[in-house]
């Protein structure tokens, strides 16, 4: 599995690796059939957006992934942009978030590294929360899905600890991407509490998170 899944990740084929993969292992299983139920549609509900406040400090570990994964964190800033939340991009947002979440085994970064954090991609099939949320971002982007739509976000669990999700910005809200969680939930719906996150305009500011807002007037495209 490590062999197939580093080169999935080395020859930017990631999703579509992910997609077979997941069709393989669920064909005609009790969990195949759990997992297409999650695969009806995006949701419809009203659309309700994290209300964003300024600027904070980058955590710690994003600093330091950035120090060894340098190309993964050199995007000039831009204008930001929403996914439009077709039923396949749907479809494709929750088959990611179900294959990495099944692929990589949960470790401490002690257990792993020897130290209490270290951000990475979990080449070697293992990682915790913020692996997960690394490798769906880096997947997702290599389909083709932008930048400043996929922001790493830190948050405070229902346990009241420090933790780390992916949130996907659509046309039809917010919505998490998270290893404690099999499905893909609004934001509203993970019962965290939103610490900060990246700004859609630079992947390497962070900005506290406050309130959330309806939706705006407009929103861009993917």
């Amino acid at each position: 599995m490590q062999n197939r899944f580093s080169y999935a990740l080395r020859a930017g084929t990631a999703l579509a690796f992910a997609l077979t993969a997941l069709a393989m292992t669920t064909a005609g299983s009790a969990a195949g059939e759990r997992v297409a139920s999650l695969y009806a549609g995006p949701p419809t509900e009203r659309a309700i957006y994290a209300a964003v406040g300024d600027a904070t400090r980058a955590p710690i570990g994003w600093v330091e992934f950035c120090i060894e994964y340098k190309n993964e964190c050199t995007a000039r800033p831009s204008a930001p942009r929403d996914i439009v939340l077709t039923n396949k991009a749907w479809d494709d947002l929750v088959k990611v978030n179900n294959w990495v979440n099944e692929t990589i085994k949960p470790v401490t970064d002690m257990e792993h590294w020897g130290v209490v954090e270290r951000w990475n991609l979990g080449e070697d099939g293992r990682g915790d929360c913020e692996d997960y949320a690394l490798l769906k971002r880096k997947m997702l982007i290599q389909a083709g899905w932008p930048r400043e739509a996929l922001l790493m976000t830190v948050v405070r669990d229902k346990k009241g600890e420090g933790h780390a999700v992916l949130t996907v910005k659509t046309n039809r809200g917010e919505y998490i991407l998270d290893n404690q969680e099999a499905e893909v939930l609004d934001w509203t719906r993970t019962g965290y509490k939103f610490v900060k996150r990246q700004s859609q305009v630079d992947q390497n500011t962070w900005i506290a998170l406050g309130e959330p807002r309806g939706a705006p007037a407009t929103v861009s495209a993917r």
